[in-house]
């Protein structure tokens, strides 16, 4: 009997812990779109599963190992049937299979019978930091969860809940996981990838109510995927069932129920950036409809969703008003063609469009003038994934899928061909005040740009389960299609004003004229072209239970990838330059299912955007010319008449500098021939322990380090080898061997840039460039609480530190998000110093928790709290160089130094221009200016439902950011302008968080 007991226990809390490790339990993988249920019974026995909603059925016999696995089922609640001898034993056993996991149900592991009858699932919601199936470290999230906290209606709000994600402080946005940048994440939709293929920023997305779970992936993926160093956003839509179901869902977020941002001012007086009067209300209403178009056999769910987004900013002599009402549409349809066989089809289109109307305004009187021109943008695209299921024997499983992903940017103004733009920078406004009229005519400053990707997915994954080993291996290829072009209007520069010293230094190595204190940076910048790239993997994976307890998970991948622009190949790397072998353990230690010890271990490659072939394949012509301001003119508007300020354009300083020029020409002299891709060897030991059916808790340390980048590289020294390369930028692997074109010679040559390819400016001094590196280190704990239709509590604590010379493939401290040309490697100098990274947040809490009162009312709330980023110094020189390692002219272009001039910097003891001999620096670390301060973020939400039986009525008001903080998260950077010369708002503020706002969400289901 006590055996019996301890079976009994075992198995009841399997299910409604949702949190055992079967016999045959595998790991979980990052993109699946589907779950398992699993474990022990007698062999021979059959156990059969019926989807509540659809009504298919799956069954499996018993192997005799004692051991059953039913894979690949769609997510969802099904019902558990035990039959032997052709005969049912029991009563059904209710059982919910969630997003990429496995459910585990034992029925007794020496033949006998458990009395079944007599557990109670709960939900089977109680989903862990860890997947308790896996290796790998996720957080799984249901619609249902989200309805009762307040989460925002965005993909980003949803993986915010999970531990070790931040919204990055940088000026480009994104999120950041476990240390990474913002561009290396991967979002999947049904297992389709819909991450932008050109700078892996952003991705499609479908409405929040489109939606049926969500997973957060951290870490630890199997070798079924890759192509990313960061973290995964996994995402299911709805499907239909057997039974028609409608709805409708209203969100309101009125301009009046948002808090005004705060005016922010410089110490000196001048205005840094005015907020306090800036409106934003959005509107949305959708409508949905699901069930079967045949019974049991054909399902469909559609939603059409209207949106309007209003935003009003007003500045202190323009105002700018954004409108942009957009629709959605998306369908999902199912035909289970048989029980064992299922085909889906996704497709939705998130195309977008916006206007931006640009008025006269003064801010002393707050009067709206004329209108002054407009620009518009549009972005996303269609959408669709054709995916097949075929379950071919008991233990064999096919499954195919081919999707298309389509995303478009394209931006400009009716005034393009008339409008040049000129701006002044922050620095230049605080030596010379600020204009009382607007500058320029252009009414957005915005390029004229135009994007087409397209991404053309396709794989094939197989599912063997041979005894005690479940095999698994599949191919996978996405083609990438990139279309583009990019110049400035009007005359086809973009003029800025910077401030100068007299007799300081520019990048064309001219020197400012004496009493020349303003200039104008004419930057011109044209570029364009067509790619096409090409990813490919084979991977194979086997799950093998040692014991019954003690699961392996040993996998291998291989990835291929290969870019071409106008058809000619750029770089190409094979199957074997890319081998990335990943193992881990799952041990149930107690051999209950309520303690687990995992870990694994794994190289993970990520290739390059096509963002890098589009700009030094396509070829770019980035040139800066400079000149001197003979002050400032009133000129009519070319529609309005009304005045406007541009400079008097004096005489021009020094020669054209085309330094900047990229690409084209003979791509063995713009890419190493050897170009290998980068990656990320990671390390995760981790513990889980159920404390009861509703309480766990668990802890995990984290290892990440990466060892190489893929950056463009300047290249001014290889006497030995080949003279030509006396000022070139090609794509290299910095601080390894390049092998490159010489055309001098006509043959390929190597560089040791580790050690040579540098030549400094006037001391003739030959260096490499440091390898780049970057680590992450974190402790995580966490205590989860599970939903019992009263309350839910979930809390975390991370502690991280992300160290490095080098962030990753964008750069946040200086704002360059060009994935993988963010001038790193422009100048030794860039990646010099080894320390603490602008995504180094050392500490982080989460919490968060709902309640419910009774039928009719319920409240939930979130916390995030975390220590502030370092603020890091950058120079523009170091010692031993006359050739700046930061823009003179520019705030935000060339890189930077770690070093600062405190003598001699312009001109030497004699009054003379320095030079290299005579400047003297001071060393900084990074980090070395402190860190912005800690961010508190707190969410609550109350739900009212219609307390009328048969009628789903809900209203959800949320706040988000109730206690209005905004606090900053990130600042100016820079701290020289020319050397010596500090900018004036080193270490103030440029992003702060989102002032406090309420949303009201009103659905009606029926």
């Amino acid at each position: 009997m006590k055996a019996s007991h301890t079976r009994f226990r075992r198995a009841a809390l399997c299910i409604a812990l949702g949190a055992c490790i079967a016999a045959t339990t595998p790991t979980v993988f990052a993109q699946s779109v589907t779950g398992a249920v699993a474990g022990r019974a007698s062999a021979g026995d059959q156990i059969t599963v019926r989807n509540e909603a659809t009504g298919a059925s799956r069954t499996v016999t018993v192997g005799g190992d004692g051991n059953y696995r039913l894979g690949q089922l769609p997510i969802g609640d099904y019902e558990l049937q035990l039959v032997r001898n052709g005969q049912v034993v029991g009563d059904v056993i209710p059982v919910s299979i969630q997003l990429g996991g496995t459910t585990t149900v034992n029925l007794g592991g020496d033949g006998g019978l458990t009395n079944l009858d007599s557990v109670q699932v709960i939900g089977a919601r109680v989903v862990n930091r860890v997947d308790v199936y896996s290796t790998e470290s996720a957080t799984n999230i249901r619609r249902e969860e989200i309805a009762r906290l307040p989460v925002d209606q965005n993909l980003a709000s949803v993986a915010l809940l999970a531990p070790g994600v931040v919204s990055t402080g940088a000026t480009f946005g994104g999120l950041t996981f476990g240390g990474s940048t913002v561009a290396e994440n991967a979002v999947y939709i049904n297992g389709l990838n819909v991450t932008d293929p050109f700078r892996r920023q952003g991705f499609s997305t479908v409405p929040f109510g489109f939606y049926e779970e969500f997973q957060i992936k951290t870490g630890g993926y199997s070798a079924e995927f890759g192509r990313s160093t960061g973290g995964v956003i996994n995402a299911v839509t709805r499907s239909g069932s057997n039974e028609f179901e409608a709805g409708m869902e209203v969100t309101l977020e009125p301009a009046d129920w948002r808090a005004s941002g705060r005016d922010r001012y410089y110490p000196d007086g001048k205005v840094n950036t005015v907020y306090s009067r800036d409106t934003n209300s959005w509107f949305k209403t959708n409508a949905w409809a699901s069930g079967p178009i045949v019974e049991d056999r054909l399902f469909f769910f559609a939603m059409y969703e209207k949106r309007e987004n209003r935003t009003r900013g007003y500045g202190d002599t323009t105002a700018s008003f954004v409108d942009s009402p957009n629709d959605f549409w998306g369908v999902k349809l199912d035909w289970q063609i048989s029980d064992g066989h299922l085909l889906e089809l996704l497709a939705f289109s998130d195309e977008v469009e916006s206007v931006t109307d640009r008025y006269n305004y003064d801010w002393d009187t707050d009067t709206r003038g004329n209108w002054f021109g407009n620009g518009y943008a549009e972005t996303g695209g269609q959408n669709y994934s054709l995916t097949y299921t075929g379950h071919l024997t008991d233990n064999f499983v096919a499954k195919a899928m081919h999707g298309v992903n389509e995303r478009s940017s394209v931006t400009g103004s009716p005034l393009d061909g008339v409008c040049t733009v000129f701006v002044r920078t922050a620095d230049y406004d605080s030596e010379n005040g600020e204009p009382d009229l607007p500058v320029g005519c252009h009414p957005t400053n915005s390029s004229i740009s135009s994007r087409d990707d397209t991404r053309e997915a396709s794989r094939l994954d197989f599912e063997w389960t041979l005894g005690n080993h479940q095999l698994r291996f599949g191919v996978d290829q996405e083609i990438l299609e990139s279309v583009t072009s990019n110049i400035y209007p009007g005359d086809g520069q973009r003029y800025s004003a910077v401030p100068v010293v007299p007799g300081g230094p520019l990048s064309n190595g001219s020197l400012v004229p004496a009493g020349v204190t303003g200039i104008l940076d004419a930057r011109r910048y044209i570029q364009g072209a067509e790619v096409e790239s090409t990813a490919r993997a084979l991977y194979i994976e086997d799950n093998w239970n040692i014991t019954p307890n003690l699961l392996l998970n040993l996998g291998l991948r291989f990835d291929s990838f290969e870019s071409e622009v106008g058809g000619d190949t750029f770089t190409k790397a094979e199957f074997g330059d890319m081998m990335a072998p990943r193992f881990g353990f799952s041990w149930d230690v107690k051999g209950d299912g309520s303690t687990k010890l995992f870990g694994n271990a794994g190289r993970y490659y990520i290739p390059m955007t096509n963002r890098i072939p589009e700009y030094f394949g396509g070829g770019s012509i980035d040139e800066h010319t400079f000149y001197v301001i003979d002050g400032w003119q009133e000129l009519p508007h070319p529609v309005t008449g009304d005045p406007y300020l541009a400079p008097i354009i004096g005489d021009q300083i020094g020669p054209v500098d085309g330094s900047f020029n990229a690409g084209g020409g003979d791509f063995r002299t713009v890419v190493d021939r050897d170009l290998k891709q980068v990656y990320q060897d990671e390390f995760i030991l981790g513990f889980q322990q159920a404390l009861n059916r509703e309480w766990s808790w668990g802890v995990n340390a984290t290892y990440r380090e990466t060892g190489r980048a893929i950056e463009d590289a300047l290249i001014n020294s290889a006497p030995d080898a080949c003279p030509w390369y006396s000022g070139d930028w090609p794509i290299i692997n910095p601080g390894e061997t390049a092998t490159l074109w010489c055309p001098t010679t006509e043959e390929w040559f190597e560089l040791d840039t580790g050690s040579e390819g540098y030549r400094m400016l006037g001391s003739g001094i030959v260096v490499g460039y440091p390898k780049p590196k970057r680590v992450y280190k974190a402790l995580e704990f966490q205590l989860d609480r599970a939903w019992d239709d009263k309350w839910a509590f979930n809390a975390s604590y991370l502690w991280s530190r992300t160290e490095g010379n080098i962030e990753g493939p964008v750069n946040s401290d200086l704002g360059y998000a060009d994935t993988g040309m963010v001038q790193y490697f422009d100048h030794p100098a860039g990646v010099e110093r080894y320390g603490v990274l602008f995504n180094d947040y050392r500490h982080q809490f989460k919490f968060r928790g709902s309640y419910k009162f009774n039928e009719m009312w319920s409240v939930g709330s979130t916390l995030t709290v975390r220590s502030g980023g370092p603020i890091t110094a950058f120079g523009v020189l170091w010692p031993n160089d006359n050739r700046a390692g930061g823009s003179f002219t520019n705030e935000f272009g060339g890189g930077g130094t770690g070093w600062l001039c405190v003598q001699y910097c312009i001109t030497d003891a004699d009054g003379n221009p320095s030079t290299y001999e005579d400047r003297v620096f001071e060393y900084t670390e990074r980090g070395a200016f402190g860190r912005m301060p800690w961010v508190y973020n707190l969410g609550a939400n109350v739900t009212w439902t219609l307390p009328v039986e048969g009628v789903d009525l809900k209203a959800r008001l949320s706040v988000y950011n109730l206690l209005n903080k905004q606090t900053t998260i990130n600042v100016h950077s820079r701290y020289e302008a020319q050397p010596g010369e500090a900018r004036p708002y080193f270490g103030e503020g440029r992003v702060w968080q989102s002032p406090r706002y309420a949303q009201l969400v009103v659905t009606w289901n029926f």
